[in-house]
């Protein structure tokens, strides 16, 4: 017999990264909101690296916040390191990376939760989702209580049909030994939707006392740091440094050793594990010929003495993984305080879903994070804001948001994903976007923030203060293209720049685009007028010596989005178009793509298919047209 709870606008399964971000979303935008997860000890919890962003991951931290997402202002609050990524490398690869006190992070996250006055916290375990007319309505608990909302958001990470693997100890959990979720899981198949298993793991954490220092190399925070939100201007937070250290000759003989007893080559992991993040027994097999790897000691907080040791990601089991450790240098008397461990977990296959993150066969239920078949913190906090935004603009009765490949990772992420699909864990990668010299770090404000302000969740004030630093630099950009410099007043200095002088006037424009010259040189020749920011000088450097590449790129992104521009009616039945290839039919039937130029990324489609189907478009559109 069931209770009947309070009924909602949204409900929120879960309080990972992904499940706070589309909590703060809906709740921000109007909607009285519930999250309901497992552990309320648990919300934001980081169950690996105590670290957000680094590569492209980094940049989705700073497109969230654009949008108004939490992760960026949380990671600002409670970093313990922060380092700027790639810096010897052009501006498109930059990435911010930060250690985070990992307690303060998830206590301050549970905080801004419960300060929110549309967000109702319960800690409880969902076994069911409420189906009326193949509409998702609402969810059932464990303990029998029946929650309603017109939105229903799934954010379940790791924890459906969680199974812990050390060795050939295996039981059901779900990360860090907590109750995993099984019914939820069984429910989903009984609803249609088609799962696959996956696998991550995590390495041992070590006592900070019994690691030997001097024989590892110091890794520092940057002196002056920059920060994720765009809110943050300076910071008081004391930093710790991280340690670099190397697998041996010797790591790598007890590994091949034990390798029957590994078990992901024993049979007994039978999910896929994440391609770009490896245990250390697969990079000892798949890079045999390599002498070491590298190895991290990350400090987890400040109130802690656990250590994580990152890039000895294992399942092996623990006699082994004590073995391991102690043959890498500056961990020989080292004391595990927790042991590494593989997880398997459900996923829900991701072309199931529309680029809104609402799933296709269940209208109101919307996925994120690693139920959606990624890894990381920053790509469930990247769903998590567009599924909690998409989630509440449906109880508002508005079109879902939906960013494009040119607009932001996270547009590059999620076509990925609900396109293409994955048989393993995502990451994002840089590589991974067409247009990276567009999606920068520095830019993602300039990017996102109209957007997060349109949808409501950049305050005006913020608003105000984005649209005076794009009018600025503007200025400052046209100022530079304008002012002429004469041979006799910049000689000198591009001399002592080792830059060829000038014999004629040169606008400062000309100047800065050269690679010897920098920002700095130019205020150095011309003050500027305007009040800038070292972020605005920034990118004004950035806009000037990058301004022939971005120009062909957005030349590139304009013929592209006349594809996208080319919407697919829901009601095409593909199987009736005369001329498309098998593979093609049975593609793009699963898929429905929303555009031609979402048709054009699906595998298996190929560019003749794509000919069929646009003059098969223009029958079908002549044909409705006529009906009236």
């Amino acid at each position: 017999m069931s209770y009947i709870g309070s009924n909602y606008d949204v409900i929120v399964i879960g309080a990972g990264h992904a499940g706070v971000e589309s909590a703060l979303a809906a709740a921000r935008m109007g909607c009285k909101t519930l999250v309901i997860t497992i552990n309320l000890d648990m919300v934001a919890f980081m169950p690996c690296n105590p670290s957000i962003g680094g590569p492209a991951k980094g940049h989705v931290v700073r497109e969230v916040d654009a949008l108004g997402g939490e992760m960026g202002r949380n990671i600002d609050r409670t970093f313990i390191q922060m380092r700027m990524l790639n810096t010897g490398k052009g501006p498109a690869v930059h990435a911010l990376r930060a250690q985070a006190d990992k307690f303060s992070y998830q206590h301050t996250m549970k905080e801004t939760l419960e300060k929110e006055p549309n967000i109702t916290l319960r800690q409880g375990m969902v076994d069911e989702l409420i189906v009326e007319e193949g509409q998702c309505v609402g969810v059932l608990t464990m303990t029998g209580t029946e929650y309603r909302a017109k939105s229903i958001v799934l954010t379940t990470g790791t924890y459906l049909r969680g199974k812990v693997i050390m060795g050939e100890l295996t039981y059901e959990s779900g990360p860090n030994n907590q109750q995993p979720s099984v019914k939820l899981a069984e429910n989903l198949r009984e609803h249609g939707f088609e799962l696959v298993r996956f696998k991550t793991g995590t390495p041992m954490r070590v006592h900070r006392d019994t690691i030997d220092f001097s024989k590892t190399e110091i890794q520092p925070g940057d002196e002056n740091p920059k920060f994720f939100s765009h809110e943050t201007v300076s910071s008081t937070n004391e930093q710790l440094p991280c340690w670099l250290t190397y697998t041996t000759a010797e790591t790598q003989a007890i590994i091949m050793a034990n390798l029957d007893r590994a078990p992901m080559y024993s049979g007994l992991i039978e999910g896929t594990g994440p391609r770009y993040c490896p245990s250390i027994e697969d990079k000892v097999v798949r890079f045999s010929d390599k002498a070491r790897h590298q190895i991290f000691l990350e400090p987890e907080g400040k109130s802690t003495a656990e250590y994580y040791v990152q890039g000895l990601s294992t399942s092996m089991p623990e006699d082994v993984q004590i073995a391991m450790l102690h043959s890498v240098p500056g961990l020989e008397k080292a004391e595990i305080m927790r042991n590494g461990y593989a997880i398997e977990y459900d996923a829900m296959v991701p072309t199931q879903l529309w680029p809104s993150l609402e799933t296709k066969k269940m209208p109101g239920l919307f996925t994120a994070g690693q139920i959606n078949g990624t890894s990381g913190y920053e790509e469930a906090a990247a769903q998590g804001v567009i599924a909690g935004i998409n989630a509440a603009r449906k109880v508002q009765g508005k079109e879902p948001i939906v960013l494009n490949r040119s607009q932001g990772y996270i547009g590059v992420l999620i076509d990925d994903l609900v396109t293409k699909g994955t048989n393993e864990p995502y990451r994002l990668l840089t590589s991974r976007a067409e247009y990276r010299l567009l999606l920068r770090h520095d830019n993602a404000d300039l990017r996102l923030t109209p957007i997060g302000h349109e949808i409501g969740l950049i305050t005006d004030e913020r608003y105000e203060r984005f649209l005076i630093k794009k009018e600025t630099v503007e200025l400052e950009v046209e100022r530079l293209r304008i002012e002429k410099a004469r041979p006799s007043e910049v000689n000198a200095l591009l001399e002592a720049s080792e830059s060829s002088q000038i014999q004629d006037g040169s606008s400062m424009l000309v100047l800065l685009r050269r690679p010897e010259i920098n920002y700095s040189h130019i205020e150095q020749l011309s003050p500027s007028p305007y009040e800038l920011s070292d972020e605005m000088k920034e990118q004004v450097e950035i806009q000037i010596k990058y301004a022939g590449y971005i120009e062909k790129q957005m030349m590139h992104v304009e013929k592209l989005q006349k594809m996208e521009k080319k919407k697919i009616p829901d009601s095409i039945i593909y199987e009736e178009i005369k001329g498309l290839a098998i593979e093609a039919r049975q593609k793009l039937a699963k898929i429905r793509p929303l555009s031609i130029g979402q048709a054009t990324r699906i595998a298996g489609v190929t560019p003749a298919d794509i000919s069929v189907l646009l003059i098969y478009l223009e029958h079908y559109n002549r044909v409705t047209a006529a009906r009236g």
